[in-house]
C-alpha cells in the first residue's frame, strides 16, 4: 500500500479506515480478527472515510505513540483477543500530508491458529471481512475452522485449495 496516494483508496476487503480520535476504537477487535481469519490486510488509524466519494484521508490524530503502545498491551491481553499473530514491525507510525496516522498490517493466520476471535468464546467472538465488513462467523464455521486446525499439516494442504 502506498501511503502517498492514500486519497486513491477506498475501504475494502483489505482496507479498513478508522478515526481514532477519542482513542483505540473497540471495533479494532473485530477488524483484527476478520483480517486474521481471512485474507490478511491492513488497519489505518488516524484514517477517515470521504462519505461522498468514499475514499481515505488523514486525520490529527493526538498522540499516536500512546495508541500504539495501547494496541500492544490489549493485543498481548487473551481476554481481549486470542492470539497475538503480529510482529513489532507489523505495527508503524507514518506520516500521510503532514499528519501521523497509525498502520496496522496484518496478515493471515495459518490454519492452525485459526479462528482468531475477540472475548472468551470463539463461538460469538470469530469474524470474517466481506468487502467492507466485519461479519461474525456462525457456530457452525467456528467450529469447521476448529477441526481444520486439528488436522494434520499434509491432509488440510489436500483438503484446502
Amino acid at each position: 500500500m502506498q501511503l502517498s496516494i492514500l486519497n486513491k483508496y477506498k475501504e475494502n476487503t483489505r482496507i479498513e479506515a478508522k478515526q481514532a480520535i477519542g482513542g483505540l476504537p473497540h471495533s479494532i477487535w473485530e477488524t483484527y480478527s476478520a483480517f486474521a481469519n481471512t485474507s490478511g490486510g491492513v488497519i489505518l488509524l488516524g484514517v477517515a472515510e470521504n462519505k461522498k466519494e468514499k475514499t481515505l484521508y488523514p486525520v490529527e490524530l493526538p498522540d499516536p505513540s500512546r495508541l500504539v503502545a495501547q494496541f500492544w498491551e490489549l493485543i498481548n491481553d487473551k481476554r481481549v483477543v486470542s492470539a497475538n499473530i503480529l510482529k513489532k514491525s507489523d505495527v508503524t507510525i507514518e506520516c500521510v500530508e503532514g499528519k501521523k496516522i497509525v498502520v496496522i498490517c496484518v496478515r493471515k493466520a495459518k490454519r492452525c491458529e485459526r479462528p482468531i476471535y475477540i472475548g472468551n468464546n470463539p463461538k460469538t467472538g470469530a469474524y470474517y471481512r466481506d468487502g467492507e465488513a466485519d461479519l461474525r462467523f456462525t457456530e457452525t464455521q467456528v467450529l469447521q475452522l476448529m477441526e481444520e486446525a486439528k488436522l494434520p499439516k499434509e491432509v488440510r494442504s489436500k483438503k484446502i485449495k
